[in-house]
């Protein structure tokens, strides 16, 4: 194994122990906006794996949640990590929640790994290498209807005054479909994608650290990503569209529909 993506597993699985050492256990929370929170174990898990990776890649740099960000990236290494993925679904002791860290090389994301403390499960992949959970390879499913697919989304921080709420393409998506999950972990959603778990996952606004170690693991797991009008993902972009490849022109068209319908009215 790749002594970096050692070093990502080891991280992740560092900040799982926190999260699970103060789980239902009072914490500070601050709000980042009206409904956007940040607890204080998100930053402790962030300081915690900025250290173990600095410790081994002192001249890497990092584009983290909380606290350290390094936009301005010229190097050749950047680590990408959310500390905490499913930050309000921690804070109310709900059992969805993560720890997301990739490794952009220049312009490209090489790793990525996912971790799941509660269930101890550990999602990762390298470029060119598959997808793995728990050491185990994984493959997108092969659903190839719509109307027998099970989905994933999520909402915006700003659902209660933005123009775009993912609320439109919900409403659409949730006649076809067979049934859709709204679990509040991004990168969780798009491992369960990678795992044959969910056919098709989208979403809007998101970060780079909400997708891009779970897009990687898709995309070594078979499926297909793109953004919501069919372009290549761009992480620094906020919507995505992830699936099987086997529904993702039929839940393009519909993402296409009701934007048309939405510039109409």
């Amino acid at each position: 194994m790749n002594y970096m993506l050692e070093t990502a597993i080891m991280a992740a699985k560092e900040s799982g122990k926190i999260q699970m050492a103060h789980l239902d256990k009072e914490t500070e929370i601050t709000y980042k906006g009206e409904i956007n929170i940040v607890t204080e174990v998100d930053k402790l898990c962030e300081r915690n794996i900025i250290s173990i990776i600095s410790d081994h890649y002192p001249d890497h740099s990092f584009l983290a949640e909380e606290e350290m960000t390094d936009e301005a990236f010229t190097g050749k290494y950047r680590w990408i990590i959310d500390p905490l993925d499913g930050t309000t679904n921690y804070a109310h002791g709900y059992r969805c929640f993560c720890t997301s860290i990739a490794l952009q090389r220049e312009d490209e994301v090489i790793l990525g790994v996912v971790y799941d403390p509660v269930t101890n499960e550990l999602f990762y992949a390298e470029k060119g290498k598959g997808a793995f959970l728990n050491g185990v390879n994984i493959h997108v499913s092969d659903t190839t209807e719509l109307t027998k697919s099970l989905l994933s989304t999520g909402f915006p921080y700003d659902i209660r005054e933005g123009k775009k709420t993912n609320l439109e393409y919900f409403n659409t998506m949730a006649i076809k479909a067979q049934a859709i999950r709204r679990d509040g972990a991004a990168a969780l959603d798009l491992c369960y994608l990678a795992a044959g778990r969910f056919d098709g996952f989208w979403e809007l606004k998101l970060m780079p650290w909400d997708m891009a170690a779970g897009a990687l693991v898709v995309t070594e797991a078979g499926g297909t990503v793109t953004n919501l009008n069919n372009g290549e993902l761009n992480i620094f972009n906020d919507d995505i569209l992830a699936t099987n490849g086997l529904i993702h022109e039929e839940m393009l068209g519909i993402i296409s529909n009701v934007d048309e319908v939405e510039m109409i009215s």
